[in-house]
């Protein structure tokens, strides 16, 4: 049998602020079957845990202020309609610290959302979201499937 290569579905956005930023993640987790991988790829400050906080709100947290940027703990854990991991790769340096962190044990497991996945070194079968800053608060969020 011949399996025919999907083109991946691509959508641009611009959002003007961490509002935008929140409502766009928050419809977009909405449409999850909860086993998605959501990498996030983008500078400091970009919005990747606005991002991350809208997922997690529209996947039925309790309350999104809880959702923070894993930076020291590496990886966070929330519970929602489905299992939130919340991973942060940006301290971390080299391809085998990622891989010691034994985060893949949680793919299929529920939702995992990666900040600083441009570090990743590996292909994934994943939602891919890039940010680019294009002023103090306007992004552009692209977000591929």
């Amino acid at each position: 049998m011949n399996r025919v290569k999907r083109q991946p579905k691509v959508q641009e956005f611009i959002t003007r602020s961490e509002e935008e930023t929140f409502q766009l993640a928050h419809k977009l987790a909405q449409t999850f079957k909860g086993d998605e991988v959501v990498l996030l790829f983008g500078d400091l400050g970009a919005g990747k845990t606005v991002f991350a906080k809208g997922v997690a709100s529209g996947l039925g947290i309790k309350d999104h202020r809880y959702v923070c940027s894993p930076s020291f703990t590496l990886i966070n854990i929330y519970q929602a309609n489905y299992p939130i991991y919340h991973v942060d790769l940006y301290r971390l340096g080299t391809g085998a610290d990622i891989q010691d962190l034994g985060w893949e044990d949680y793919l299929g497991q529920g939702v995992v959302v990666v900040e600083w996945a441009e570090k990743l070194g590996f292909p994934l079968d994943a939602i891919d979201v890039r940010f680019e800053i294009l002023s103090a608060n306007k992004r552009k969020i692209t977000i591929i499937r």
